[in-house]
């Protein structure tokens, strides 16, 4: 059985016109995945299959936290988030995507496997920018970060915490900076 096999869903062989798959997405699976933007992670993902003329229409929610780098002081930082997304599959000759939310999957396998397309599902829902909340940064490279930029006095479109000291006690060594 593949790490993957649990993702799997067989259009061709559903019995009735409603299916309902629940998914627990754990560091094991964001793991396995091996995708560079969230390696961490508990999110439940509900998908919903309703088989209409030939047409699959998969809705997905999704519910938890990803653990992503703080783009500030780059420490892990859980993210909650709840998001939908909406998949809309057909059978065709071969695989091709029409578009962002339509799949042909080939007729004669009939399956489709849906563990990337949670993984793209939750990564899209996650925005550019991670920052923890004021005053939750590391203060050690907090103070790093302010002793090293250069803000002019019209730029207030970088933004440290207000709460944070510089001392001339160096707790990040220079040249692991500069590295």
């Amino acid at each position: 059985m593949g790490k993957f096999d649990l993702y799997k869903i067989d259009l061709k062989g559903m019995q009735s016109d409603i299916l309902n798959a629940e998914y627990l997405l754990d560091n094991q699976y964001f793991s396995n995945i091996g995708g560079e933007d969230i390696q961490k992670g508990k999110v439940n993902a509900s998908v919903t299959v309703t088989k209409k003329a030939g047409v699959f229409d998969f809705s997905f929610q999704f519910k938890g936290f990803v653990v992503v780098p703080c783009d500030r002081c780059l420490d892990d930082m859980d993210y909650p988030f709840e998001t939908n997304a909406h998949l809309i599959v057909k059978f065709g000759k071969d695989y091709s995507e029409e578009s962002d939310e339509i799949i042909i999957i080939p007729e004669v396998e009939g399956t489709i496997n849906l563990a990337w397309f949670l993984y793209e599902f939750i990564a899209l829902a996650i925005p550019l920018k991670h920052i923890h909340a004021p005053g939750k940064c590391n203060k050690q490279m907090s103070a790093k970060l302010k002793k090293y930029s250069v803000k002019s006095d019209d730029d207030d479109s970088f933004d440290i915490d207000d709460n944070i000291v510089v001392t001339d006690e160096d707790p990040i060594d220079d040249e692991q900076m500069e590295s």
